[in-house]
């Protein structure tokens, strides 16, 4: 018996739309091939203030201009609705702390809270920096409203948090999404026939 081939690391910012675009291919992808994926939400403006970085995407500049044409294309391209948001983007640290605390609690379930909030900004225009939007998310997946909400606030998920940041620091993350395979990196939703090629292929 061969042992289980290792999972896919997805890191994501629920405000990425390049990661809300990944998000809905790469399970079913990774599938296909025999692997697992582990979720990893975090925070861009961490990631961005120890890099050096800044949001690519300022709808003013070149290349905030196209990239913002691009994030349509791209939907398109991949048949996923796509509906920008009114704000963008937006701080999503309450979303994440409520991925990871219902991740402890049922995987399946937290996977299906990442889908919905992505779906809620990206498609629904809904403000998922607000506690309320969040816990409404979660609320109608049939999760206790007042629970989670303690959850949130509790020391031990905010120090997940950021414990999951300094991981992607740590593992040459810079931005979202950014796929880890067998410590093979791809940057970008872009990035899916290499991903796919990779996993078919064993690596080239």
């Amino acid at each position: 018996m061969t042992d289980a081939k290792p999972p896919i690391d997805f890191w994501f910012d629920f405000s990425s739309p390049y990661g809300y675009l990944l998000s809905e291919k790469i399970d079913a992808l990774a599938a296909q091939y025999g692997r697992k994926v582990r979720w990893h939400p975090i925070l861009l403006g961490i990631v961005f203030q120890a890099t050096g970085s800044r949001p690519p995407a300022d709808g003013v500049s070149s290349k905030g201009k196209y990239m913002l044409h691009d994030f349509h294309r791209s939907a398109r391209f991949m048949g996923i609705p796509f509906n920008p948001p009114s704000r963008f983007p937006l701080p999503t640290q309450n979303a994440a702390r409520a991925y990871y605390w219902l991740h402890g609690q049922d995987c399946a379930l937290a996977r299906q809270f990442a889908h919905a909030t992505y779906r809620a900004f990206f498609v629904d225009d809904l403000d998922i920096s607000s506690p309320d939007t969040v816990l409404d998310i979660a609320e109608k997946l049939g999760v206790d409203r007042a629970t989670l909400a303690a959850a949130m606030k509790s020391p031990e998920i905010k120090a997940r948090l950021k414990d999951e940041c300094e991981q992607a620091l740590a593992a040459g993350v810079f931005g979202s999404p950014h796929v880890i395979i067998d410590g093979e990196a791809f940057f970008g939703a872009d990035r899916l026939p290499q991903i796919e090629h990779w996993l078919k292929t064993g690596g080239f």
